[in-house]
């Protein structure tokens, strides 16, 4: 219930139909979810779900539509007062306020169950942990194996090849290792090595156009292997702690 009834919400927020189509938005969340609700339909929850998505499609269209377009979709040539327009926001933000009491209402044992569950969960606490471990600690041993590399393009000689090295290693960017490591790390102690194998293999077509760059080349084949590491030893670590195999 809960996938299907976000569903639409998620394609219609992709699709920027909030801002551009609002009722495009409107309409295509409630169809999807009275479609999503028919094997309940005997049932009042589901009802009260539909409701409280249909409301955070219509607070969120009154929220983000564009001034100057009117509710159904189309472009007009006359202005949007200000006054109407916060008007309209505030009816969008009072709506959504609706919507989020409702969903608790309807959701409320289901969550505090499970909430209960993942709080004394030592299994998700060991897995949580690892993973921040994995993430924010693997970060400092691709800094540790990758700063000898940095050093070494800063001790070149000045040229075109220097410039571009460091260009490169600038843009690889610290929250793409932090992703890297956080996927590999969710694959491995899914049990799906295969899987990470596929990340690896995304990210080196990505950055097969730095191959004729040496330095930059081996700054990120090492910053990898650190992140890979990391990775490795945490989710293995994680499974063998929550009684699992180690791969």
């Amino acid at each position: 219930m809960f996938f299907g009834l976000a569903a639409p919400l998620a394609v219609s927020w992709e699709r920027d139909w909030f801002r551009k189509r609002p009722w495009r938005a409107i309409v295509f969340t409630v169809l999807y979810c009275g479609y999503v609700i028919v094997p309940y339909r005997d049932e009042a929850k589901p009802w009260e779900a539909l409701a409280a998505a249909g409301l955070v499609a219509v607070g969120a269209a009154l929220l983000l539509h564009l001034p100057g377009t009117m509710f159904v979709g189309f472009s007009v040539t006359t202005s949007v007062t200000s006054g109407r327009v916060a008007a309209s926001k505030l009816g969008g933000a009072v709506i959504l306020g609706f919507a989020a009491i409702a969903g608790i209402w309807v959701a409320a044992a289901t969550t505090v169950n499970l909430g209960t569950q993942l709080l004394l969960s030592d299994r998700a606490s060991v897995m949580i942990s690892a993973l921040l471990l994995a993430v924010f600690g693997g970060g400092t041993l691709v800094k540790a194996a990758t700063d000898p590399v940095e050093r070494e393009v800063n001790s070149l000689d000045p040229g075109p090849a220097k410039t571009m090295a460091l260009q490169l290693i600038k843009s690889g960017g610290r929250n793409i290792g932090l992703i890297e490591r956080g996927i590999l790390f969710l694959f491995l102690a899914a049990g799906q090595p295969e899987a990470a194998a596929l990340v690896l293999a995304a990210k080196a077509l990505a950055r097969a156009p730095v191959d004729h760059v040496n330095h930059a080349s081996k700054y990120f084949l090492v910053g990898t292997l650190a992140s890979v590491l990391a990775s490795a030893v945490m989710s293995m670590a994680a499974r063998t702690a929550g009684g699992l195999s180690a791969l």
